[in-house]
């Protein structure tokens, strides 16, 4: 499964599963990519929802998965969107996705009642979990992940060290660090969540 999820920047990647190709986060795309058959936004941030690549990656039949804040810019697109909030277990496209919470516990720009969600979601046999923006939230102890993409740059999203903390509290068997490259943070915050965290480590 790890050979078919490829990060492509920022907060996103493209996991391919059978029959599906599935979008987390679509911003700064390059390239000829594969059209997407659903994409899952975790909220209505300019680099987590960018109309211009999503665009890129829409075909007739995209589901779109977001919240509510999203709706207006989805409704524009080709496909279809459902509107998800924390707490909801959905299915699209064959693949059974759960949106969970993902807040800011030390700073302002992502606030609970926002209603911001990251996703686990269920492809080739693993539980994949998509932090989205968040913290080191307490709700963490409690998700189910084989495989965890985590924000790694501090500023908006937890930091390095607290992603270490956040990667043992989910407890998945492999850990990607996320959110670094574009606006903020850079390779070295990946490194030290990968010298750090004492499981598995894939940067990407």
């Amino acid at each position: 499964m790890l050979d078919k999820i490829f990060r492509l920047n920022h907060d996103s990647f493209r996991i391919e599963g059978e029959g599906v190709v599935i979008y987390t986060d679509p911003y700064h795309l390059e390239g000829d990519l594969p059209k997407a058959d659903l994409v899952l936004i975790s909220h209505d941030h300019f680099d987590h929802l960018s109309p211009e690549d999503l665009l890129k990656l829409a075909k007739d039949d995209t589901v779109y998965v977001g919240i509510a804040a999203c709706k207006a810019e989805l409704d524009k697109l080709p496909g279809s969107v459902l509107i998800v909030k924390p707490g909801d277990e959905i299915e699209a496209k064959g693949v059974s996705i759960e949106a969970v919470p993902a807040y800011n516990t030390n700073k302002d720009f992502h606030p609970k009642d926002a209603g911001h969600v990251g996703y686990i979601f269920s492809v080739g046999g693993k539980r994949i979990y998509f932090a989205g923006d968040t913290d080191f939230i307490p709700e963490m102890k409690d998700f189910q992940a084989d495989i965890a993409l985590l924000p790694v740059s501090g500023t908006y999203v937890m930091t390095a060290d607290e992603a270490v903390e956040a990667a043992a509290a989910i407890g998945a068997g492999v850990s990607i660090p996320m959110h670094y490259g574009d606006i903020v943070g850079d390779a070295e915050d990946a490194k030290t969540f990968a010298e750090k965290h004492p499981g598995e480590t894939i940067i990407k």
